[in-house]
């Protein structure tokens, strides 16, 4: 089995948000800012690709009707490490996120592909795809929270990229969220009606 297109398919043909729209809860709370979406992506893939490895790894072992039970406490157990990474050092990171890094645990990316992909395929196969699918998440939160910071603050990571621009306050709300969400899965369906 070749690797590289499991891994790209995660970030172009099958991105978590633009594609499959999954995720979209911590989408449209932490994408305020691109240094949060940075730490949202980082977290998610964190626990993606250890709970690949390890869901990959253990496949044989669990019987199937308890398979999503175990998936489960394996993911957490990666959520917990991350959070308390984050917390450790990157406190005020940690207190942006909220709740959303332990509800990690029941995001519908890393679940599903510990179920879909990861239980059925080999360790190297399941890496890849658990890094094309984290890079996706985290390049598609990325780009969403570059658009609200810019439109709603006229900055980017804290520099003014708009002088004397007046900052739309909604896209700092959630209704700009869906705004730029439902902009950008529009674009990204033409572009793939196009294609076809």
């Amino acid at each position: 089995m070749k690797l590289l297109p499991e891994f790209l398919k995660g970030i172009i043909k099958q991105n978590p948000i633009f594609v499959l729209a999954l995720g979209l809860c911590p989408v449209l709370a932490v994408s305020t800012s691109v240094k949060n979406a940075l730490g949202m992506g980082a977290a998610a893939t964190f626990v993606l690709v250890g709970s690949n490895c390890i869901v990959s790894l253990i496949k044989k072992g669990v019987p199937d009707t308890i398979r999503i039970p175990c998936f489960i406490i394996v993911i957490a157990t990666f959520v917990t490490i991350a959070e308390l990474v984050m917390k450790a050092y990157s406190p005020a990171l940690n207190r942006a996120l909220g709740i959303y890094v332990p509800l990690i645990v029941v995001n519908c990316v890393v679940l599903g592909r510990a179920e879909a992909f990861a239980s059925r395929r080999t360790l190297p196969a399941s890496l890849a795809d658990a890094l094309g699918m984290g890079i996706g998440f985290t390049l598609g939160l990325a780009l969403i929270s570059a658009v609200r910071e810019l439109l709603g603050s006229g900055q980017l990571l804290g520099y003014t990229l708009l002088p004397g621009f007046q900052p739309a306050l909604m896209m700092a709300l959630p209704p700009g969220a869906l705004l730029v969400i439902g902009g950008m899965l529009g674009f990204f369906n033409l572009l793939k009606g196009r294609k076809e």
